[in-house]
């Protein structure tokens, strides 16, 4: 697939959301959590707490929506500042319980309306980024669909970064891209190669550790196969102590 074609791929209608995932992989388990208790609940985040394996995990997505409705209630999960507030409550709360936190990031970025902005969009994001990196607990992001600049960061300042096959991640989109180096959109496809914002491109440069695989058909197999990984990888970060854990999450991302 050429890195145009993997843009297009993460954007397919059809393809699962965070609450897919969420539901396939933690079930009846999974009870959500409402607000940032400073202005409002962000439907674009979707969070709570959930059983993996028996072992309680805080659980927060990015959401876009599965129809125009939902889309529409959701923003087509682009978060306003409160959403991502309602993020750093659950994770906070994780750290103060000893949960793992697991992340789901699907997001075209986030929401850049006058409103956000003016409700401090990049303050919020910049608090996501610095209490993330000191969060005394285990984090795993996993990108599966859009991972677009600050917006999917905000969720992604991880111990591991995994991405599903044909999802993406980058600074900016292809469009945008497009239109600020050439003043061209349609070079849309050039400036998806240019990026290198596949999972192969990213997990050559030591950007994220893992390619999950998409199985063609059967989704069970996706659903169940991420969970067994999940399960694994939070019973290793789990027994490693904290200040080391910190340690390792820092020099994770300086090695950039």
């Amino acid at each position: 697939m050429s890195a145009f074609d993997c843009v297009t791929a993460a954007r397919a209608n059809d393809r699962p959301t965070s609450v897919d995932y969420i539901t396939r992989i933690f079930g009846d388990s999974f009870f959500e959590l409402h607000g940032d208790r400073r202005f409002a609940d962000d439907k674009a985040v979707i969070g709570g707490i959930a059983e993996l394996n028996g072992k309680p995990v805080t659980v927060i997505g990015l959401e876009k929506g599965r129809n125009l409705k939902e889309r529409m209630d959701r923003n087509f999960g682009s978060a306003h500042p409160e959403g991502y507030r309602k993020a750093l409550r659950l994770m906070k709360q994780a750290e103060k319980f000893h949960r793992p936190v697991i992340c789901f990031v699907d997001t075209s970025g986030a929401y850049c309306g006058i409103g956000a902005e003016e409700r401090g969009q990049g303050q919020a994001i910049a608090e996501n980024l610095m209490e993330m990196m000191t969060l005394k607990t285990p984090i795993l992001s996993i990108l599966i669909g859009e991972g677009g600049s600050g917006g999917a960061l905000a969720l992604a300042v991880a111990d591991e970064v995994w991405m599903l096959e044909n999802a993406i991640y980058s600074v900016i989109s292809p469009e945008g891209c497009a239109s600020i180096l050439w003043k061209d959109s349609s070079k849309t496809a050039e400036a998806s190669e240019c990026l290198k914002l596949t999972s192969q491109d990213l997990f050559k440069l030591g950007v994220i550790e893992r390619i999950i695989r998409e199985p063609k058909g059967v989704e069970s197999r996706l659903f169940d196969g991420l969970k067994n990984l999940i399960a694994d990888t939070f019973q290793k970060k789990s027994a490693i102590p904290p200040e080391k854990l910190i340690e390792m999450r820092y020099n994770r991302f300086r090695k950039y």
